[in-house]
């Protein structure tokens, strides 16, 4: 029987882990290895650790993963180099060659993209560009909050990890194909500047990307007397016309929620926290309030 070693992190390496569980697959597996995250609130690592010692499934921090031997390596939100196994697939938050890269997800929402998916590859020399094997799609209907999309694509990893898993299982080759370069684009690392919201955008697209990093990121933030400021929630509202437009200000108050402008466009405020994002900064403390 081929070894199989699974390297998994988040809500969709659990779900993995949770349908080989289902499909009575424990005994292929040799291990699974896990990580925690700093940059979501919450990263599944104890949900995995439990999984896998309610299932017989020997489990691994990636810290004790060390001398790891495998016939295949399966890598689902995987971040580091997967060393001693005879062929890697990585499993990435996009439909390949598009958005090769980082957080592919948030960029895909950002966009305003009208799909998006997961694609399952082998790993090569530089990240994302190995040959591709299986894509699994998902339509987008805006508004949407990126954690409805996560749960959506955690589902397609679910399903698509099951297939590959049985196909090794039998012996079956995994027809792969190469990817189409010139079709090739890059999504890049976010860190927390990424989270800052740029007034100067029209309405809407402010609107998707407090959407795209919001749950299970730690969500968009603009600077409020000083301090960061979390908003997590937004509508947008009918525009009027504002002489000398200034991205930021605060036009009004309606049922003491803040309608700020944008460089087109304004947003309501629903939901305002401190930097943590648990306590409520609304209603704002003065009407005279500018989001920088």
């Amino acid at each position: 029987m081929n070894r199989i070693c699974l390297f998994v992190m988040n809500q969709k390496g659990f779900a993995v882990v949770e349908a080989v569980s289902r499909k009575q697959m424990n005994a292929s597996i040799a291990c699974v290895v896990a990580a925690r995250d700093a940059n979501v609130r919450r990263d599944f690592y104890d949900e995995i650790h439990t999984a896998c010692l309610q299932e017989g499934i020997p489990f691994l921090d990636r810290a004790d993963a060390k001398g790891l031997s495998a016939d295949y390596a399966i890598a689902v939100g995987w971040r580091w180099m997967i060393r001693g196994c005879q062929k890697l697939i990585v499993f990435h938050d996009s439909l390949l060659p598009r958005y090769r890269g980082f957080a592919p997800l948030p960029t895909a929402l950002i966009n305003g993209d009208e799909e998006v998916g997961v694609t399952a590859l082998f790993g090569a020399d530089e990240y994302d560009r190995g040959d591709i094997i299986a894509q699994r799609k998902l339509p987008i209907q805006y508004p949407v909050k990126i954690q409805a999309v996560v749960d959506g694509v955690a589902a397609l990893y679910a399903e698509l990890a099951v297939e590959l898993i049985e196909a090794i299982l039998a012996g079956s080759r995994l027809p792969a194909c190469p990817q189409d370069e010139a079709a090739a684009t890059y999504s890049p690392w976010r860190d927390e500047e990424d989270y800052h919201i740029d007034w100067s955008h029209d309405a809407a697209a402010i609107k998707r990307f407090i959407d795209a990093v919001g749950y299970p990121y730690l969500g968009a933030f603009s600077n409020l007397d000083g301090a960061p400021a979390r908003i997590l929630k937004a509508v947008v509202e009918t525009d009027v016309k504002i002489e000398q437009r200034v991205p930021g200000k605060v036009m009004f108050v309606r049922d003491g929620l803040p309608i700020v402008a944008c460089g087109t466009g304004m947003l309501r405020l629903l939901d305002v926290r401190d930097e943590t994002g648990t306590e409520s900064l609304l209603p704002l403390r003065k009407f005279r309030t500018r989001f920088r």
